[in-house]
């Protein structure tokens, strides 16, 4: 399984965006993405790509279930 992170598109920069994820900027490659993209708008990001476009709401919901998530332990 893989894990899809989003991230708010910053700018553009050719083929690549800078995608912010929480306070963190990262350059992102948009290759994988079979629609454009604008700054402000929310991306689906794994290994380096951007694999979707996705609403800001989905984006928000997404991120605080993530974060949730992560508060959570693993059974032993």
């Amino acid at each position: 399984m893989c894990l899809g992170i989003p991230g708010k598109v910053e700018s553009l920069e050719g083929n690549t965006a800078k995608v912010l994820f929480g306070d963190t900027l990262r350059k992102v490659s948009l290759d994988l993405l079979s629609e454009e993209v604008t700054p402000g708008d929310y991306v689906i990001v794994h290994a380096g790509f951007a694999l979707e476009r996705i609403d800001e709401r989905e984006a928000l919901i997404t991120l605080e279930i993530l974060k949730e998530a992560a508060g959570l332990e693993t059974p032993r």
